[in-house]
């Protein structure tokens, strides 16, 4: 009986914060937020190490953003978001030669948000200004560029706090895949 209860407090709050969650969705405002998460890289070294498999690694990864939202209406808004990001330096043998890579860089992105109460959902395309640091044997490179970046995320709005799970592809040059999964916490100015 008293879980019960319990179950009902909870569910009472949940929908007495829901009109704040709504009423912050779709508002117009700037935000700041961070995010840690995991950073998977495919990227083909046969050029360096020939007949070898392709780099293959995840890594913790992390970033730091911040933008700028434009409420079209309370359930869609666009915005501008930009930040930096750490794609982590995963490291691995690969026919007995050690290969890692370590990946940083600043994005900048359009993002369209839709919502519907304290849940939305919202994708975002843009581009990575990146740069890469790679170990092959005892040999080095750096490299750099701008490629095309584009995510897809889940949020829930709480007042001015927003959680924040993402999705984001980087088309990073000679690369077959660099993306990252990540959660995160978003705070609105609002």
């Amino acid at each position: 009986m008293n879980s019960k209860l319990n179950l009902k407090i909870w569910l009472c709050a949940v929908l007495m914060a829901a009109p704040l969650s709504f009423a912050q969705a779709g508002e117009t405002g700037g935000y700041i937020g961070a995010s840690i998460g995991t950073a998977a890289y495919d990227v083909a070294i046969a050029d360096e190490i020939p007949d070898a498999p392709a780099f293959d690694e995840d890594d913790f990864a992390w970033k730091i953003f911040g933008g700028y939202n434009f409420g079209l209406t309370p359930i869609f808004d666009l915005g501008i978001e930009g930040g930096y990001v750490n794609l982590g330096n995963p490291s691995v043998e690969i026919l007995d030669v050690p290969v890692s890579i370590e990946t940083t860089g600043w994005d900048i992105f359009g993002v369209l948000g839709f919502d519907i109460g304290p849940v939305g959902i919202f994708g975002k395309v843009g581009y990575l200004y990146w740069d890469a640091d790679a170990l092959i044997d005892d040999v080095s490179g750096s490299f750099d560029g701008s490629d095309l970046a584009y995510g897809l995320g889940l949020r829930f709005n709480l007042a001015s706090l927003e959680v924040r799970g993402e999705y984001e592809i980087f088309d990073i040059e000679d690369a077959e895949d660099v993306s990252m999964w990540s959660l995160g916490l978003a705070y609105h100015f609002n």
